[in-house]
């Protein structure tokens, strides 16, 4: 027993020195309330990787639009095949079937 109580008086004379007192709050205050604490840092990161992802969703339908650009600039043809299969138009004498796949 004599030996925890020096040692309980030692870490009661750290825990009362004012500049072990300051450091903690110096570290409590970068950690949690600082503008740029390590709670805000994890957030933005977050929030990077998100804005990646939607950066390369975006840049894929950039391309497949092109595409489908491309396709409609190619020539009449082209375009009637496009309006038929997107907007079901028919010729007048047509008769249209639309198949729904069941799951």
């Amino acid at each position: 027993m004599e030996n925890g109580i020096p040692n309980r008086k030692k870490w009661y004379r750290v825990l009362k020195n004012r500049y072990f007192i300051a450091s903690l709050l110096f570290l409590a205050w970068i950690v949690f309330f600082d503008e740029n604490s390590f709670v805000s840092h994890a957030e933005n990161k977050r929030r990077l990787n998100e804005l990646v992802r939607q950066k390369e969703y975006y840049l894929e339908r950039i391309k497949e639009d092109e595409q489908k650009l491309e396709d409609l600039n190619a020539g009449k043809k082209e375009l009637e095949r496009f309006a038929r299969e997107q907007y079901f138009m028919s010729k007048p004498d047509e008769d249209i079937y639309i198949v729904v796949e069941e799951d």
